[in-house]
């Protein structure tokens, strides 16, 4: 039932990243600053995205085929990985848009989304080592 949840929330990221980079894709100038003297083309971005997004997220057909009913844990981690990933995605695409709008704004308040969705990923991942430690740790027959 668990992963059954997990993969609803999986497809939902899936499907509002699509949506809120088609959205940020519409608004953005041919020419988009990355940063102080980086900058790269709309179409650029464009592929560039959608590669990242569709190689990361066929991941999850692969690892479900590969991992058809066995490690039921392992199938329920890597759609909460891929969801945050979805979400640091997200945001980063946020940040370039409000980055090469024409508005004011104060960007000390929007590093910690950044950090706090990267470090979302980076907790999430870690989860399944130490679940797997303590697997064999804890199932380890006595003499």
């Amino acid at each position: 039932m668990i992963i059954k949840v997990f993969k609803a929330v999986w497809f939902l990221s899936l499907v509002a990243t699509l949506a809120i980079f088609l959205y940020i894709y519409a608004s953005l100038p041919a020419d988009i600053q990355l940063g102080e003297n980086s900058s790269v083309t709309r179409d650029t971005l464009f592929y560039a995205t959608l590669g990242i997004l569709s190689v990361f997220n066929a991941l999850v057909f692969a690892f479900s085929k590969l991992y058809n009913s066995q490690a039921g844990f392992f199938r329920v981690w890597f759609y909460g990985l891929m969801t945050f990933f979805n979400l640091f995605l997200i945001v980063s695409l946020q940040f370039i848009n409000v980055y090469n709008s024409q508005e004011k704004y104060n960007y000390d308040s929007l590093g910690f989304v950044i950090y706090g969705s990267l470090g979302m990923v980076v907790l999430w991942s870690s989860l399944w080592p130490f679940y797997s430690i303590s697997q064999r740790i804890l199932n380890k027959e006595g003499i």
